[in-house]
């Protein structure tokens, strides 16, 4: 009968601030594993409030095969009021269960698994889609946990970053997130208007924007890439005019997203390139003449790969709070 730990908030903090490589390469390796079809990644559930229109709480159960052989559900919750407070946005937990018998195995403080493997997600995507040669000038567009730990992973994976534009409606948020950039990482960064930041080798959405305001008819040029994290910036006109690469084209394509309202608009999903995991797998092939999207919807067994490897960790560490006494009954009679 396996025990049960929770993983308190600062043991994974403490685990993900060392863990970078491990992180991006266990979420490239669980896209891989996806694309090969050893995963079960069902849609995710949207819990929302009638007196609370702009927040809301989201379940995400999944099951990993391969090494990790485990299954998990993720459950967070986007208050975006929070920040107003001077709250995180997010909040999240993690609970796995043993794929042999079903009982679960752990719950974990999960918001900095998810901050991390989105992070991930978009660090590797930038790698596969930016040009190898020479540093590349970037731009956030928001300035959250979110883009700070994006910004964290772009450094870890290699991405030579010249300098960094931030642009967000609080002045607040953008002067920690550019301080970040110059203090943390030695890379010059600045605040700008968002048609400056619109204009970068490397565009960074990471808001809680809930409806499009960046134009379809705005200049993307030739090679640039955008990280669309947060799904729902840019008219769907603007994605016609650009290859997309999605994590997954079922779920990008749902809840009002950009790519969602693309495929509303033409009919079709013919405008979408092909996944990352396939991108990795050097099965895409993309316009060089045109701009590249990449749109991550979030699959829950990014979580529930990085949550694996975390809860490992903190057992080797001794940072796990095993609870004996936790499964009531293990014998049937």
């Amino acid at each position: 009968m396996p025990h049960f730990s929770v993983v308190p908030g600062a043991a994974v903090s403490a685990i993900l601030g060392e863990a970078h490589k491990d992180v991006l390469r266990i979420v490239a390796e669980t896209y891989v594993a996806h694309e090969k079809g050893q995963s079960v990644n069902p849609d995710s559930y949207f819990l929302r409030f009638p007196e609370k229109p702009n927040a809301r709480v989201i379940a995400l159960p999944s099951y990993l095969g391969g090494d990790v052989d485990t299954i998990g559900i993720k459950w967070i919750a986007s208050f975006p009021d929070n920040v107003r407070q001077g709250l995180p946005r997010a909040s999240a937990t993690l609970l796995l269960n043993d794929y042999a018998t079903g009982y679960p195995l752990a719950c974990l403080e999960a918001a900095s698994i998810s901050a991390a493997r989105t992070a991930a997600s978009a660090a590797v995507a930038a790698a596969q889609l930016l040009p190898p040669d020479g540093p590349v000038r970037v731009s956030f567009i928001g300035a959250g946990v979110i883009a700070r730990t994006i910004l964290d992973y772009l450094d870890a994976h290699g991405v030579r970053i010249a300098d960094v534009l931030v642009h967000d409606l609080d002045a607040t948020s953008a002067g920690h997130l550019t301080a970040h950039a110059t203090e943390r990482l030695g890379v010059p960064a600045t605040g700008g208007s968002l048609p400056e930041a619109l204009t970068r080798d490397l565009v960074v959405f990471a808001t809680t924007a809930a409806t499009p305001y960046v134009s379809g008819d705005t200049p993307l040029r030739p090679g640039q890439v955008v990280l669309n994290v947060s799904l729902r910036d840019l008219e769907p006109e603007l994605l016609l005019k650009t290859n997309n690469v999605v994590d997954d084209v079922d779920h990008c394509l749902k809840a009002q997203t950009s790519p969602h309202l693309a495929e509303q608009l033409t009919g079709s999903r013919s405008f979408i390139d092909g996944t990352l995991g396939a991108l990795l797998q050097g099965r895409v092939t993309l316009d060089p003449a045109k701009p590249t999207v990449f749109s991550p919807f979030g699959l829950g067994i990014l979580d529930l790969a990085v949550g694996h490897h975390v809860l490992a960790e903190a057992r080797r560490r001794g940072t796990a709070v095993d609870i004996p006494d936790f499964i009531g009954e293990t014998t049937r009679w």
